[in-house]
């Protein structure tokens, strides 16, 4: 029995007080609505109308039952609005990644931005590598991430690629930082500081690959990411590490500074991804978010590339 079809006739009869009226409300003819009348009386195993030729009346079980059904019926509705807000993208909650490498001040515009477009939605953020990114989406775990290029879309879709220039962060005694814009031969004899290869592999090589072209390969590689290990690493070792600007803060003591590459040979490409077919409202209001956060505070722009995007199967990507 359709529990809350039958109760939509109780309250129909009671408030009308005549079945011919109730089943003209509910659009339907007057013998159905007696008989799922009759079929509630027997499911509940009350009356609940007196019934006479002139009129109809509510028993006592009617009187007391009639409250509890408007209430179910309100709560049926309120179920029903709030399934069509989650399918629409307007409600529910939104499972998203970000790369360790976007700044704060964009993680906080990204934030009020998509708060602005999606009030009713509910933001977990999780901080992820594009490795870890592309694993909880095969999981069927992550609703939206941004992503570094080139690597695996497969089974994905995606916003507009960004491009977001590196340069070098270095000692200030290093020879390099008296130059307005370094060459990557002049850090020849540098170890380089670069995120862990699991995080993003086809980024890391390509990027080491870039180096070696450009006249640099640093004789060690040390692994890390977070800003404070990193330049306490650059200090401690005299080594250099990659980054935007808007991902380097002032230093405090001045013992480090930040000096764009000269040509640009290096770059962050980075777009919002999600699954195929799974690009509801709020999917589409964090890649807004997301877009006009790194346009607006890491100087972001659409990306041009010069050459095919390398890609590699996804199964690289799960070391």
């Amino acid at each position: 029995m359709d529990l809350i079809r039958h109760l939509e006739c109780f309250v129909a009869v009671a408030e009308e007080s005549h079945f011919g009226r109730a089943a003209a409300r509910l659009g339907m003819a007057q013998p159905p609505l007696s008989q799922r009348i009759q079929r509630l009386e027997r499911e509940l195993e009350v009356r609940l109308f007196d019934r006479t030729s002139r009129q109809v009346a509510l028993t006592k079980a009617g009187r007391l039952l009639l409250p509890e059904a408007r209430e179910l019926l309100a709560r049926s509705e309120s179920l029903r609005a709030a399934a069509r807000r989650i399918r629409d993208g307007e409600s529910g909650l939104l499972r998203a990644g970000l790369p360790p490498d976007i700044a704060g001040d964009t993680v906080a515009a990204l934030l009020t931005g998509f708060q602005d477009r999606r009030s009713g939605v509910e933001l977990e953020l999780h901080e992820l590598s594009t490795t870890d990114q592309l694993a909880r989406f095969a999981a069927h775990e992550l609703d939206v991430g941004l992503i570094h290029h080139p690597c695996d879309v497969t089974g994905l879709e995606l916003g507009p690629v960004l491009r977001r220039e590196l340069g070098v962060l270095l000692p200030r005694h290093a020879e390099a930082a008296g130059l307005t814009e370094v060459p990557l031969s002049a850090l020849a004899g540098s170890d380089l500081i670069l995120f862990p290869r699991a995080g993003a592999p086809v980024l890391y090589d390509d990027l080491l690959t870039t180096c070696a072209r450009g006249g640099y390969t640093p004789p060690a590689v040390r692994h890390g990411q977070g800003v404070s290990f990193v330049r306490g690493l650059v200090l401690s070792v005299g080594a250099v590490a990659f980054g935007p600007r808007d991902a380097q803060a002032a230093d405090p003591d001045a013992d480090l500074v930040w000096r764009p590459l000269a040509g640009a040979p290096l770059a962050w490409r980075h777009s919002v991804a999600w699954p195929r077919g799974h690009g509801d409202t709020a999917v589409r209001a964090f890649a807004d978010a997301a877009t006009h956060a790194l346009r607006t505070t890491a100087d972001a722009r659409p990306d041009t590339p010069t050459r095919p995007m390398r890609l590699r199967p996804a199964s690289e990507y799960w070391l």
